[in-house]
């Protein structure tokens, strides 16, 4: 088992900060950088313009002790941005998704060199159509694709997203079967308590990750990095 792991994401991987996952694995040291509103690809996010997400991980790339990384990136893209750009540039929403898969996974990839990678999927959309209330539902209302679309379009993310990294060898761990429900929405347990959030439930997020990553943290862990690949170099994607 790693004695330190970093993990990489927007909100959503603020899940890693839950007390569950030191439970669970005592002799794990978590380091968690969360960037809020960072999207997979770079593309442009109304909501915060300023994230520096990339650059802001490969700072914390450069810096930790860790062999080991897990990347959790996408819902603003496929939940939001994706659309919000294809309807400002009238470009298509799958020209956009093609980028969007392009960046991320060349992202993956580059952190690949040094570190041993696990991309965990972009958590389904939470937001109901004609919701109004809330900071996130506000900022999104000019976005008219329906949670269904929403939902399609971050399913159809996540597939080629894993499709493309393991061709990388870098491997995924992929919850779209086990956060579905029977309506083919979200499950409902999965929603949280809080109406106004649009993060799953904390607590039933980091079970459904921490149930299937042991078998990652088990792998050997890669050789120390070497010169000119993600630490030492730029990874600025998008």
């Amino acid at each position: 088992m790693p004695s330190h792991v970093l993990t990489l994401g927007d909100s959503h991987g603020a899940v890693f900060r839950h007390p569950l996952f030191s439970a669970r694995f005592p002799d794990v040291s978590w380091e968690s950088v969360v960037v809020p509103g960072a999207t997979a690809s770079g593309l442009e996010n109304p909501n915060d313009s300023r994230t520096q997400a990339y650059p802001t991980f490969r700072r914390a790339l450069d810096a930790t002790p860790a062999r080991r990384v897990i990347v959790t990136l996408g819902e603003v893209d496929t939940g939001f941005v994706i659309w919000y750009r294809a309807a400002k540039y009238r470009e298509s929403v799958f020209a956009m998704l093609d980028r969007a898969v392009a960046a991320y996974t060349g992202f993956l990839t580059a952190v690949s060199a040094d570190f041993d990678v696990l991309c965990v999927s972009a958590a389904l959309p939470t937001i109901p159509d004609d919701v109004s209330w809330g900071d996130v539902a506000n900022q999104r209302r000019e976005v008219r694709a329906s949670q269904r679309a929403r939902t399609a379009l971050t399913l159809e993310f996540n597939r080629r997203v894993r499709d493309a990294a393991l061709t990388r060898g870098v491997s995924c761990l992929l919850l779209d079967a086990a956060s579905l429900g029977p309506d083919g929405l979200v499950r409902s347990d999965l929603l949280n308590p809080d109406p106004r959030d649009h993060h799953y439930a904390p607590e039933r997020y980091a079970a459904l990750i921490a149930e299937s990553i042991e078998p990652f943290l088990r792998r050997p862990e890669p050789a120390p990095p070497t010169r000119g690949s993600a630490r030492s170099g730029q990874i600025l994607v998008g």
